[in-house]
C-alpha cells in the first residue's frame, strides 16, 4: 500500500541552476501521495532551471524564502543542480530556512548536490548521508559519514547520488514524510 501524504504541504526549496528532473520527478511522486507543494525561491517569479549543462525550461516560484516560515510546512525537499545549492547556500534566508526544517525534527530529502546547503545550515556532523560524487569531501570535512549508496535515511534525511538514484530517492522520500517528525533529526 502506498503511503499518503494527504494533509501534507511540503517546501521544496530551488533557484536557478535547479536540475530539473531531480525537481519533476520528485514534485510528481509527492503530489501522487498526496501531498499539496509549494516551490520556495529566492524571490517570487520564475527561476531557470537546467538539463545538466543546458538550460531548460522556467520554474515557477509560488512564495520567496525571506516570506516563509518551516513551521507551514511538514518536510522539505531540495533539488540538486550545481548552481542551484551554490546560490542558496550564500543566502541567509534560505541557509535558515533549511536549519529549522532540522531543529523541528521535520523530514529532509536532498539530491546530488543540495547537501550543500545542509552543510551550510550546520546540519550533517555525525550524519551518514550520500551525495554526488565531487561534494562528497566537503560532506567529509563537514564531519558528516559519506556512503556511496543510491540512496541513505539517517533519521528523517534522505539523501541519494543522482538522477539515476531518483526512483529509490523518491520511495524513501515518501516513506519518510509520511512518518513524519523524528527525534533523532536536529541541528548538530
Amino acid at each position: 500500500m502506498a503511503q499518503s501524504l494527504s494533509g501534507k504541504t511540503v517546501a521544496v526549496l530551488a533557484t536557478d541552476g535547479v536540475e530539473l528532473v531531480e525537481l519533476d520527478k520528485p514534485v510528481e511522486a509527492l503530489k501522487q501521495a498526496g501531498a499539496t507543494v509549494e516551490i520556495i525561491s529566492l524571490k517570487t517569479g520564475e527561476f531557470q532551471g537546467f538539463d545538466h549543462l543546458t538550460p531548460g525550461r522556467k520554474v515557477k516560484a509560488d512564495k520567496a524564502v525571506a516570506d516563509v516560515n518551516a513551521g507551514d510546512y511538514a518536510a522539505l525537499l531540495l533539488p540538486g543542480g550545481v548552481a542551484n545549492p551554490d546560490q542558496l547556500r550564500a543566502d541567509e534566508d534560505a541557509v535558515a530556512f533549511t536549519r529549522a526544517f532540522f531543529e523541528a525534527g521535520k523530514p529532509v530529502a536532498a539530491i546530488c548536490h543540495a547537501p550543500w546547503l545542509l552543510i551550510e545550515a550546520g546540519v550533517v556532523e555525525g550524519r551518514t548521508l550520500t551525495a554526488f560524487e565531487s561534494i562528497r569531501t566537503d560532506l567529509k570535512n563537514a564531519g558528516a559519514n559519506v556512503v556511496n549508496e543510491e540512496v541513505v535515511v539517517d533519521e528523517g534525511l534522505v539523501t541519494s547520488r543522482c538522477p539515476d538514484d531518483i526512483p529509490a530517492f523518491n520511495a524513501k522520500m515518501i516513506e519518510e514524510f509520511a512518518e513524519g517528525r523524528h527525534d533523532g533529526q536536529q541541528a548538530a
